[in-house]
Parts: structure tokens; sequence; C-alpha cells
């Protein structure tokens, strides 16, 4: 029998909604216990060691294209090195949209609130990883590799004018996508001590941020009205074309001395590639779908994105 109180609380297709507050509570006592500083925490000091990967080779983008079965096992991994540079530098900009996204959502919500206390410590975690993937990079001795500069103004675009429910769906793009992949990155033990840590505290501390966002993406898409559903679905596709073809750099090719052009038409004839960028996105697709996110236009988007 449910209680009258239980009646008339929000719900969605996967349920009661639960109280932001309480939501927010509990993510503060986690972060109490389980936050890290990567400055003390890791070995910065170690060098790198011989014969190791830099990033998972199943997860390098011309994994198994002809191209990559004529490289060399040094080419490999050098290409390994340059991507996990270029994925640090995509998760710094990232974060930095995502900075000014959460100071934008707590501008007028009341300060002393566990959900802005929550947000603000989130703030701190992405400024923390911002600056360990910055050392992670400098460490590996590769250039940073910047977006494009039409990715950095449509990002500038996004950041200033997209809706709330918009906002919590991108963090959770560039979170969810990159999570996964560090999932299998951190346990394997052909990659660097290095990168593992960082991806290990990544995971940790990145796992309270997702459930953060969701949560409040549930909320949010209940009580939005229609026309700010229907902005939502269309610009979070229009994030996500934009997230999937910023996710591989093209100078990496360049750097490690590959046709770039060859290179680029490769990765986008890859199935494994697909698989693997539809595999990393599948777990936040579903719950985009069951909270009505992927609808109409936005759903179409979503799909030339390569992601769903």
């Amino acid at each position: 029998m449910t209680t009258a109180t239980e009646s008339a609380a929000p719900r969605d297709a996967l349920g009661l909604l639960k109280d932001r507050e309480r939501v927010a509570e509990r993510l503060l006592l986690a972060s109490s216990r389980h936050s890290f500083d990567p400055d003390t925490e890791l070995d910065w000091d170690a060098p790198h060691e011989p014969d190791k990967w830099f990033w998972p080779p199943e997860l390098v983008s011309l994994y198994g294209t002809p191209m990559w079965r004529r490289m060399s096992e040094e080419q490999r991994m050098l290409l390994s090195r340059h991507e996990a540079a270029a994925l640090a530098s995509l998760g710094i900009w990232f974060e930095i949209i995502l900075i000014q996204l959460l100071t934008r959502h707590i501008y007028d919500k009341p300060a002393t609130s566990a959900h802005v206390r929550y947000a603000l410590t989130e703030i701190a975690d992405e400024c923390r990883h911002s600056k360990m993937f910055a050392r992670l990079i400098a460490k590996g001795g590769t250039p940073a590799y910047p977006v494009s500069r039409l990715h950095q103004n449509l990002g500038r675009f996004f950041k200033t004018f997209s809706t709330t429910p918009g906002s919590f769906t991108a963090t959770l793009l560039g979170e969810e996508v990159l999570d996964w992949m560090q999932r299998l990155t951190f346990p394997d033990e052909r990659v660097q001590p290095l990168v593992r840590g960082v991806t290990r505290i990544h995971v940790v501390e990145e796992a309270r941020h997702v459930r953060y966002a969701r949560e409040e993406l549930r909320r949010q898409m209940v009580r939005a009205p229609r026309w700010e559903k229907e902005l939502t679905r269309v610009g979070s596709g229009e994030f996500a074309r934009v997230f999937s073809l910023a996710f591989v750099n093209p100078q990496v090719y360049t750097d490690v001395g590959l046709d770039r052009r060859a290179a680029v038409a490769q990765v986008r004839a890859s199935g494994h590639r697909r698989e693997v960028m539809r595999s990393g996105a599948r777990r936040l697709t579903e719950f985009l779908d069951d909270v009505g996110v992927l609808r109409g236009v936005g759903r179409k988007l979503w799909q030339s994105s390569g992601l769903l």
C-alpha cells in the first residue's frame, strides 16, 4: 500500500524522484571519505616503464584498421601516448565547461543547502582533475591537444545558452563515455602505472558526479516546461555530435608520422571504433531514453553522432 505522501511525490519512468537534499548529503559524506589529492597520491617522479601502453590498445582509435596492422609495436605505443594526451586535453576542456555550468546552476540557489555545497565540492574535484590531467600530459612529453577553434566556440555558446537539463545531459555525456574507458584502463596491467593511477582517482570521484547529475536531470525533465524539454533534446543531440567528433584529435596522427587524412578515413570506417563508442555511451543512452531526452530530432542527432 502506498502512502499519500508517496503518491504525491514526483516520479518518472524510473520511479520516485529522490529528495535533492538527501542525495547531496550522501554525496558529501562519500566525498569526505573518498577524495584524493593527486599531487601527493601519485608518484609523479617515477619514470615511465618501457614496453607499457599509455592507453589500452583496444581503445586506441586506429586499433584493428589496415593502418594499425602495418604499424610497428613501437609506433602503436607512441600513438597510445599521444591519444592519452589528447583525451586528457579533451577532459580539461570539458571540465572547464562543466565548472561553469555548475556555477550557473547554483547561482541563485540557497548557499547553505547541501545541494549547493555538493556542487561546490564537485567544482573543487574538477579543478583537481584538470590539474592532474595537465600534469599527466606534461609528464608524457607530448603536446597538449586543444579542441578545434570551431568546437571551442561551440562550447562557449553551449555553456552560455544551454537549458539546465541540457547542461546536466552534457555533463553526463562528458563523464560517462570517458568513465567507461577509464574503468577498463585502471586495472589493465599493460598500461603505465601513472596512467592507471590517474584513471583510478577519476573513476572513484566521477561516480559521485554522475549520481548528482543523473538525479538532477531526472528532476529537471519532470518539471521543465515542454519548450525547455524540446530545446534540451535538440541541444544535447548537437552536443553529442560535437563531442564525438572532438573525441579523436587528428593532429595525433601527424605527430606520430602517419598520413593524417588516411588515418581519419580509416577510423571513420572502423566497425571496432564504432562499437567502442557505442559501448561507452550505452549505459548513458539507455538512461537518457528512460527519462525522455532521446526523442524526435534530438534522437536523430544522437544517432548521427555514432553514440546511439
